[in-house]
C-alpha cells in the first residue's frame, strides 16, 4: 500500500515562509498522481495543488501564486513552497496520492479522488 508522510509545517508569522515534504513509498509502477490539501479548524478540505507523474500541475482557479508544488529528483518526494503566509492560511496540510495505470490526474483537487493520505502537517501563521 502507498504510504506518505509529510514534514516541514511549524509556525510562522504573517508574511513568512514555509516549505512542506511529502515523502511517498509503496507505489505500484511509475503513474501516479500526488497533492496537497489543507484543512481549516471547521472547514472543508480544499484542495491546494496536485502534479502527475508527467509533471504536469494543477491548481485551483482561485490560485494566487502563492503556493507552489513540485517534485524532487526522487520523484516520488513532493513539495509544497508556501511564501506570503497569512493567518487565513492556518491548517493542518495533508499530502494525497493516487497510483491510477495512467499518468494523469483524474480529479487532480478533488479530495474525494484520492486513497492515500498522509498524516498531516500543522502550520500555524501568527499575525
Amino acid at each position: 500500500a502507498v504510504r506518505l508522510v509529510e514534514s516541514g509545517g511549524g509556525s510562522v508569522q504573517a508574511g513568512g515562509s514555509l516549505r512542506l515534504s511529502c515523502v511517498g513509498s509503496g507505489f505500484t509502477g511509475d503513474t501516479y498522481c500526488m497533492g496537497w490539501f489543507r484543512q481549516a479548524a471547521g472547514k472543508e478540505r480544499e484542495g491546494i495543488a496536485a502534479i502527475d507523474s508527467s509533471g504536469r500541475s494543477h491548481y485551483p482557479p482561485s490560485a494566487s501564486g502563492q503556493f507552489t508544488i513540485s517534485q524532487g529528483i526522487a520523484k516520488n518526494t513532493l513539495y509544497l513552497q508556501m511564501t506570503n503566509l497569512d493567518p487565513d492560511d492556518t491548517a493542518m496540510y495533508y499530502c494525497a496520492a493516487e497510483n491510477p495505470p495512467y499518468d494523469w490526474c483524474s480529479g487532480a483537487l478533488a479530495p474525494g479522488e484520492y486513497n492515500y493520505w498522509g498524516q498531516g502537517t500543522q502550520v500555524t501563521v501568527s499575525s
